[in-house]
């Protein structure tokens, strides 16, 4: 992901593009890096000036919008779920901040309606909800990994703590524990201890 993105840069059409002709390079080249009508290119254009406004609204608040909004848009033929998660994952890293991964497992039943939510009601505050938990979730991931001696599966972390599994995955899940998921299994540093996991 951060190969794709590369170094930082602001929001752009051209970023968009780019980055999308990157993506189905070798997939579709016929339609790769191209909007599917002029149309899109108007409504992603007010899209990116729109965020790239500065204003005090909460960062996550914003990046939700501009997500919600762009895959509401859907302006490629090809891809636009794809590269809407690699633009979540741009905005963040233009502030400093890791990547994102919307897991393929639950997609279906956590992330997908998140959408059909926003296109009745316009309201995006289900997307500022979930990317707060993985923006949480990648934080883990990283001090764990830089931190810790051991990396250990969370349902043997519950078992060394007298958690139930579906305890310890449901506090994974709201991230009242640092819990963090490689290869789509929830796993933990083996440093961590139950006392200051009781929330």
């Amino acid at each position: 992901m951060e190969m794709l993105l590369g170094k930082k840069q602001s929001l752009s059409i051209d970023l968009i593009l780019h980055l999308h002709k990157i993506l189905l390079r070798g997939i579709d080249d016929s339609i790769a890096g191209r909007f599917r009508r002029g149309k899109e290119w108007v409504r992603v254009s007010k899209l990116v000036t729109d965020y790239n406004k500065e204003s005090d609204i909460y960062f996550l608040d914003k990046i939700a919008h501009f997500h919600a909004e762009f895959e509401t848009i859907h302006p490629f033929c090809d891809g636009n779920g794809r590269i809407g998660r690699v633009l979540i994952n741009q905005q963040l890293m233009a502030l400093n901040l890791p990547p994102i991964i919307v897991p393929n497992k639950g997609k279906k039943a956590e992330y997908y309606p998140l959408f059909d939510k926003y296109v009745s009601t316009f309201k995006y505050d289900a997307f500022t909800k979930n990317f707060a938990l993985l923006l949480l979730e990648s934080l883990h991931k990283r001090i764990a990994i830089l931190t810790s001696e051991r990396i250990i599966p969370l349902n043997l972390w519950a078992k060394q703590h007298n958690i139930s599994g579906n305890s310890a995955a449901n506090k994974a899940k709201r991230q009242t524990i640092p819990a963090f998921r490689m290869r789509e299994k929830w796993m933990i540093s083996g440093d961590f201890h139950v006392k200051y996991s009781k929330r």
